[in-house]
């Protein structure tokens, strides 16, 4: 059986943050369905003029996206899960 892995933002992206504060996800490098590999960027996000990488948790396929492009991420939201394969 396959697990679901959630995609957040690194806790370090959230160090000097105010509460409150809200990232945007700027664009999602591959798609649902696709297959990627732990480490590999998956989208962009910017907090606090600050672009950083999301990474993805494992090998497998992006299989939900919950924060389409241009959405905000608060701390501790997932931006979506991918599905070891």
């Amino acid at each position: 059986m396959s697990t679901q892995h959630p995609i957040h933002l690194p806790d370090s992206a959230w160090d000097d943050v105010e509460p409150g504060t809200e990232a945007l996800l700027e664009q999602w490098l591959v798609q649902p369905g696709d297959r990627v590999s732990a480490g590999q960027p998956i989208a962009m996000v910017v907090m606090v003029k600050t672009g950083i990488e999301v990474c993805a948790p494992c090998d497998g396929l992006l299989e939900q996206v919950l924060i389409d492009a241009d959405g905000t991420i608060a701390q501790g939201k997932a931006l979506g899960a991918v599905r070891e394969a």
